[in-house]
């Protein structure tokens, strides 16, 4: 019987480790995120990739944005993907490194030239946003106060359309998102009517958040950080985001 236990106890320890799951929500914002996208998108690929160097195995639970926020900050989720980061989210949240890098930039008609160094510059024109998005302090300040005139959508495709159909002068986008939806939902002609000025608007980094009401989180996150670092010294995460733009252009 001691001969036996011993085997087991010896069977026992070598065993492989238990797969370990996370649950995180997450949103629709092609091509980074979405659904049907391949691997529900390129920074949840980035994500999934990332826990998976540490023997996690990532669920994702697809919600609106806001309802997405709202579960993983009560703790009903042990995260949510992917997020700027501010003093409210830092405080309830464990914030990741970066996991990608977010440009927005000011879209506008070919036959309307766009120059600016300042948002102050932007005054007196018919400027488009979408609701609930941040476009940084400057703006998001000259907007409160009235100093430019923003149009909210409730998305950016209407946005989009909006600048096209010459409602809007301007319309800011994280040019990646942009190309990606210019490429997807619009034609050819309509692409080529529009281009963007150079100078960002704003440039973030997007970031994994894991609530700090789910016991094992501050762990979690390192560990997390640990494979992302990994996978990015692999040249990965770089390859994932240029396969995902490679074929996005504003050309016919």
């Amino acid at each position: 019987m001691r001969i036996l236990g011993l085997c087991i106890c010896l069977w026992l320890s070598a065993a492989p480790a238990l797969a370990e799951d996370v649950r995180l929500t997450n949103g629709e914002w092609p091509p980074y995120l979405g659904q049907t996208l391949p691997h529900q998108g390129i920074a949840s690929r980035i994500v999934a990739e990332a826990f998976a160097l540490e023997g996690i195995t990532v669920q994702w639970d697809f919600y609106p944005w806001a309802r997405s926020l709202m579960l993983a900050q009560r703790g009903q989720r042990a995260g949510t993907a992917v997020w700027l980061r501010s003093e409210q989210r830092d405080k309830d949240f464990y914030v990741s490194d970066p996991v990608v890098d977010s440009s927005f930039y000011l879209f506008h008609r070919k036959d309307h030239p766009l120059n600016w160094t300042t948002v102050h510059d932007l005054k007196g024109l018919q400027i488009g946003g979408a609701i609930g998005y941040d476009y940084g302090s400057a703006f998001q300040q000259a907007e409160a106060d009235g100093s430019l005139s923003v149009r909210r959508q409730t998305n950016e495709e209407l946005g989009l359309r909006q600048l096209l159909a010459g409602r809007i002068d301007v319309f800011p986008m994280d040019k990646t998102v942009a190309f990606d939806m210019l490429h997807q939902h619009f034609s050819a002609a309509e692409r080529a009517q529009l281009t963007f000025s150079p100078k960002p608007l704003r440039s973030d980094t997007l970031h994994l958040m894991l609530s700090r009401a789910v016991p094992g989180n501050a762990e979690l996150i390192e560990r997390f950080n640990q494979g992302l670092n990994q996978l990015r010294d692999s040249g990965k995460v770089a390859h994932y985001l240029m396969e995902g733009q490679e074929p996005l252009s504003l050309a016919p």
